[in-house]
């Protein structure tokens, strides 16, 4: 016999899919059905076709369609969903467990010694409540530009540097405060992630806001994210929320991996004296804490006088300058590519 696509897509209104609270039809997973002489063949839509879970989705279906059709082939895909995502290799998250640490300084300039090796990069501010990347890329007062697609806008992001650009902080009033709860926040972040036309990038940077809280349980149960570093400052009481943060990443519930930790402002350089090494905070603590934390140890940024002055003058310390900081910037880089 030949099933119908309409009895077919009936029977699997019965396989309920419980990370979406609904069944697999209502829920849009069933997609390309195909039916012939004893077969029916479609695809299943699944935010992450490696998840263990999902065997018992599909056997499911395979069960239900059998139950209903007899002893009939089926042929069930798991497919990953196509969104604007689907082109973005790898999406980087750069964390802190508090603020002050210099985490959008090292999350700006890792993005641009990704892209003067040669990658496609763009970056996505995700600090909702205090977006900086519009200020260290001198793009204030740029908007994006949007066009529509089958009913849907989507957003074009602004290019600077070579690297790819969005941000809350370039769509509302910088002068007017973000008075958002929870789900405002991260309703504006998965806004940010797919309704961004990202194309063919190799690398996604993700400047996280400091602390442990809705963004980051976002961002993390709701997109593959192939890693995340951690940034921390010298000192012990940096330290003590940046353990939080790396041991949020780590939580079962969370799972995203940790490529490792870098220590900014390990100590301080001036720019006439190159040679030089000031340990102000004192000497070794970046690999002590990655040690403690069981997590390789990325790298230690130096201090320079310049580095604040060019993120709030627009651009990139490490773009078109070279010595220790953007000597050190490389190789945080390199060893992010390496453990990806």
């Amino acid at each position: 016999m030949i099933p119908s696509k309409q009895k077919v897509l009936e029977i699997l209104k019965d396989v309920v899919y419980f990370p979406k609270g609904s069944n697999i039809v209502d829920a849009e997973m069933v997609k390309d059905i195909e039916v012939g002489e004893n077969l029916v063949r479609f695809k299943l839509v699944l935010d992450d076709v490696d998840d263990e879970k999902n065997k018992f989705v599909v056997e499911n279906a395979k069960k239900i369609l059998n139950d209903n059709f007899g002893d009939i082939d089926v042929d069930i895909i798991p497919t990953a969903p196509v969104t604007m995502l689907s082109k973005v290799k790898h999406i980087i998250a750069v964390a802190s467990g508090k603020g002050g640490v210099g985490k959008s300084t090292v999350a700006v300039n890792l993005a641009v010694a990704l892209a003067t090796q040669g990658f496609r990069v763009g970056m996505l501010d995700a600090d909702i409540y205090g977006p900086s990347v519009p200020i260290m890329f001198g793009t204030e007062g740029v908007q994006p530009e949007c066009y529509d697609k089958d009913g849907k806008t989507y957003m074009v992001p602004v290019q600077k540097f070579g690297i790819k650009l969005m941000s809350i902080g370039m769509m509302v009033d910088p002068s007017q405060p973000l008075i958002w709860r929870g789900p405002m926040a991260t309703s504006a972040l998965t806004q940010l992630m797919t309704e961004t036309d990202w194309g063919e990038i190799d690398f996604l940077v993700v400047d996280m806001p400091p602390g442990t809280g809705d963004i980051q349980l976002c961002l993390a149960q709701n997109f593959k994210v192939s890693g995340s570093v951690i940034v921390t400052t010298p000192q012990k009481v940096a330290f003590a929320d940046v353990r939080r943060a790396a041991n949020m990443f780590k939580h079962k519930g969370v799972s995203i991996p940790v490529l490792g930790l870098v220590e900014n402002m390990a100590y301080f350089t001036p720019s006439d004296m190159p040679d030089k090494k000031y340990y102000i905070f004192g000497q070794g603590h970046g690999k002590e804490f990655a040690e403690e934390l069981g997590i390789p140890f990325l790298g230690a940024i130096p201090m320079d006088e310049n580095i604040a002055s060019a993120g709030d003058k627009g651009t990139p310390y490490t773009f078109g300058n070279f010595g220790p900081v953007t000597a050190a910037f490389e190789k945080v880089a390199r060893k992010v590519i390496e453990l990806i």
